[in-house]
């Protein structure tokens, strides 16, 4: 990459740093990369995806398959607070994950395939929405425009504060843990404060059951045994002195490495909230949110990244240990190969989802070399 490009590009990740849009919201963050596609001369550029996404495809018009690079369009509701000239100018909203810096690599390998189309097959960029809350990826490939694309590779990468700027850990299997919200919401009958008898409160179910569900999952080693139960959110009646409850909410987030793990661990946590809660009398609905699937790399797709980075001397590890949180680009792999890698933000770096997190712009050039090293190596 020359200096005159990298100084573009990372003028153009400041720009998309400015503007941030959270999961759904993404239609000017969209517009402006189809816009940037259109004047590489993509040769498709496919636009509405799975709601804002974005897709540009650059065919060499030969026989040979279809390999995509995927990042993500969305920012954080979350208040920025690096104190950089470029900072969100959005009030609550901040790019806070890096997405702004993943898009920027995958316009630069964009910017490669406009000057040289691939030998064989096809190249397509992947820009999509609604990552932060898992339900991008499940939307972009129900699109009936997905069908245009149909990949038999997906590479993805994630910046990864805490790990040396420029290095790649890549995950031989299990990358990303399945994770999912569970709403607990408990109804009884609010009284007088003075008759706490005469109505049927939450309190004490939830007394009991916050330590009940933390018990259900304690971590440990990252393997198919693996849970843990967080608990992130609870909520009693309302702000008075002069009402005893009747409604109480609990937010609790489920994490495993498999899915087979998660589905036994939803089984185990309903089961202790229907049976406290009917022991109790008190009416019980639970409903999830920010669903993941667990992410998995595929063994052809992870031996092209780690002969791309062997290739290019960048420092890479490979591991057996996925990464605890998790990302939606699992979805890829149900009709493709796939594989995701991090690369490293630097081991002093503010974690992601933090008001003090930036992505580094060192980065820019080392995640489009490996995304454009290892598209060359498949597609010629």
């Amino acid at each position: 990459m020359t200096p005159e490009q990298l100084t573009r590009l990372t003028a153009l990740r400041h720009d998309l740093h400015r503007a941030p849009e959270i999961s759904g919201e993404e239609a000017q963050t969209a517009a402006k990369i189809a816009q940037i596609m259109r004047d590489l001369g993509a040769d498709q550029v496919l636009t509405g995806i799975g709601g804002h996404g974005v897709a540009a495809i650059f065919d060499s018009t030969q026989p040979g398959p279809t390999v995509a690079i995927r990042c993500e369009l969305d920012a954080l509701p979350i208040p920025e607070e690096t104190g950089a000239p470029y900072a969100s100018e959005t009030p609550g909203k901040g790019h806070l994950c890096g997405h702004d810096g993943h898009m920027t690599m995958v316009v630069a390998v964009a910017e490669s395939l406009a000057a040289k189309r691939p030998a064989t097959g096809r190249a397509v960029m992947i820009f999509q929405p609604a990552e932060e809350t898992g339900k991008g990826a499940p939307a972009f490939r129900a699109d009936p425009q997905f069908a245009q694309i149909t990949p038999d590779m997906v590479f993805s990468m994630h910046n990864l504060p805490g790990l040396a700027l420029g290095h790649v850990e890549l995950c031989r299997s299990a990358a990303n843990c399945a994770s999912r919200g569970m709403r607990v919401v408990l109804t009884g009958k609010t009284s007088h404060a003075a008759a706490p008898q005469d109505g049927q409160s939450p309190a004490a179910v939830m007394a009991d059951l916050m330590p009940k569900l933390a018990t259900l999952g304690q971590g440990g080693p990252l393997n198919a045994d693996f849970a843990l139960t967080t608990l992130t959110h609870a909520q009693l009646g309302e702000p008075t002195f002069g009402v005893a409850p009747g409604h109480g909410e609990l937010w609790v987030t489920l994490r495993t490495v498999t899915d087979t793990r998660m589905a036994a661990l939803v089984a185990e946590a309903e089961t202790l909230v229907h049976t406290s809660a009917q022991a109790a009398g008190l009416q019980v609905t639970i409903t999830y949110d920010d669903i993941f699937e667990a992410c998995t790399n595929s063994l052809e797709a992870t031996q092209h990244l780690h002969q791309t980075c062997q290739s290019l001397d960048v420092p890479v590890q490979l591991t057996d240990t996925p990464q605890k949180f998790s990302e939606d680009f699992g979805q890829f792999a149900k009709s493709a190969q796939s594989a995701m890698f991090w690369l490293g933000s630097g081991e002093a770096h503010p974690q992601l989802h933090n008001p003090d997190y930036d992505f580094p712009d060192a980065l820019i050039p080392v995640g489009a070399a490996i995304f454009e090293t290892t598209l060359r190596r498949i597609l010629g």
